[in-house]
């Protein structure tokens, strides 16, 4: 740890650093912004000692938290450098920096507003990720070097890792399924417009849950493909009403999302054995089916039926979209013929993400993290579930996920308490924009990994009191 550095020895104490608590934006990244532009600007220059962080915390009077994070993050970015015994030093400007950068923008604080608290579904629990093992893996994954062509099926290391990940936490039953029969996607939406491309005739119809996932919607129209509605439950999608000539089927059955249903077995035998007849594809979105709190995560689908089940994962809401990446789990002819797509449009996924999951996975940390992740979401849903129906107010959805629905008389009511929380300084999700057509069901969609748990538990309230009276 660096030695307190006096305030006369480091020309840092000598700047002028404006900090604004009441501003959006974290101190540290106040922080960090301002050290990185006097060192732009020549304030600081190579070979300056920097004080301590409990020197400049003092000088400040802020956190040692915080002036130890601006820190780590200059770091990170080349800007500064640590020599044992001797203390934190100023680098030289990094390449392309230029001495008539625009300075940081000036941050008034935000007055007779709150900041935001956003209880959306579909966005993780960034904060839960261990940071320590995050930079190791972005180290290790750099150590591969730059790559000398495209690998368009992805990486063997990312796809022998996914394989393994689905066997551990998915319910994989192997059988035949290797790393042959795994592509490296973008996620989720990028994969489904990549299979109706390379495997479903242009003008084809695919049923997709209504209520439903909107971007896989939108990638299956933006490949010619005519989408129509699949009616879905509290048990999920309501196979004998799935219409008939489709070519393919897309659903969550996991976890369907945003209604939160869990499909049965029987309607899961159901669905196959209509795929096998009809001669479907099933195209099983398996967003967060790591994240179940009551029972072990479901089977995936495509144990049950690797001849007509085509199944997508993703790391965004396991870990973070930052990596971008995803898995198809598909039979030969589909991965073959998806490779082909790829081959004609010159389409590859990027390899620095799939690179830091498999360093993530090497030793066990993406288990571990597994682990720490359900046991904070399955906290934060019963503090949900717990206060919302002390308010008397009715909440569904199964005990998986980051989210549960809240239900609402009609539309009207569900963009009224949206309009009514965000002037509260909430942000909430009505179930409005997850229908393709004219709207079925009604309520909010409350997601709770996003915000902390003290902004979780702040908000809450808030939301009783908004849709307390609408529910009566």
């Amino acid at each position: 740890m660096p030695h307190d550095v006096p305030a006369a020895s480091s020309p840092l104490l000598e700047l002028a650093i404006d900090l604004h608590r009441d501003a959006d934006l974290p101190l540290a990244v106040q922080l960090a912004d301002a050290l990185r532009h006097a060192a732009t600007i020549g304030q600081l220059r190579g070979g300056d000692r920097l004080p301590s962080t409990r020197a400049l915390a003092r000088h400040l009077a802020i956190s040692r938290t915080v002036t130890a994070a601006a820190y780590e993050q200059l770091h990170a970015e080349g800007w500064i450098v640590g020599r044992r015994g001797s203390g934190t030093y100023v680098t030289t400007s990094p390449p392309g920096a230029r001495s008539d950068a625009v300075p940081p923008p000036v941050l008034e604080p935000r007055r007779n507003q709150r900041p935001m608290v956003v209880l959306v579904p579909g966005v993780p629990w960034a904060d839960g990720i261990d940071r320590a093992i995050w930079r190791r893996a972005w180290r290790a994954a750099a150590d591969a070097g730059p790559d000398l062509r495209h690998e368009r099926a992805g990486l063997l290391s990312y796809r022998e890792a996914v394989v393994e990940h689905l066997l551990r936490h998915r319910g994989l039953v192997i059988g035949g399924w290797t790393a042959e029969n795994v592509l490296a996607t973008g996620g989720t939406s990028t994969a489904l417009g990549e299979l109706a491309a390379a495997v479903l005739p242009r003008g084809a119809k695919v049923a997709v849950e209504e209520p439903g996932y909107q971007r896989a919607v939108g990638a299956l129209k933006a490949a010619g493909i005519q989408v129509v509605p699949a009616p879905v439950d509290h048990s999920g999608l309501i196979v004998e009403e799935v219409p008939s000539g489709v070519a393919a089927v897309y659903c969550s059955p996991a976890h369907q999302f945003p209604i939160g249903g869990r499909l049965p077995a029987e309607r899961r035998i159901a669905l196959i054995e209509r795929a096998r007849d009809e001669g479907w594809l099933i195209v099983e979105d398996d967003y967060d089916g790591e994240l179940r709190y009551d029972v072990a995560p479901l089977p995936v689908l495509a144990s049950m039926a690797p001849d007509v089940v085509v199944h997508l994962g993703t790391t965004s809401k396991i870990l973070t979209p930052t990596l971008g990446v995803g898995w198809m789990l598909a039979a030969e002819k589909i991965t073959t013929a998806v490779q082909r797509h790829r081959d004609s449009v010159g389409a590859s996924p990027a390899p620095a993400g799939q690179r830091v999951l498999v360093e993530i996975a090497r030793h066990g940390d993406l288990g571990r993290h597994l682990r720490r992740l359900r046991r904070e979401l399955s906290q934060r849903r019963a503090i949900v579930v717990e206060r919302l129906r002390d308010e008397g107010l009715e909440v569904f959805g199964d005990r998986a996920g980051a989210h549960v629905v809240l239900p609402l008389p009609d539309g009207g009511t569900e963009e009224r308490v949206r309009e009514r929380a965000a002037e509260e300084g909430i942000v909430l999700d009505g179930l409005r924009r997850h229908h393709d057509g004219p709207q079925r069901w009604h309520g909010l969609a409350l997601g709770y990994a996003a915000c902390t748990r003290d902004e979780l538990e702040s908000a809450l309230p808030v939301v009783a009191r908004l849709c307390g009276k609408t529910q009566a």
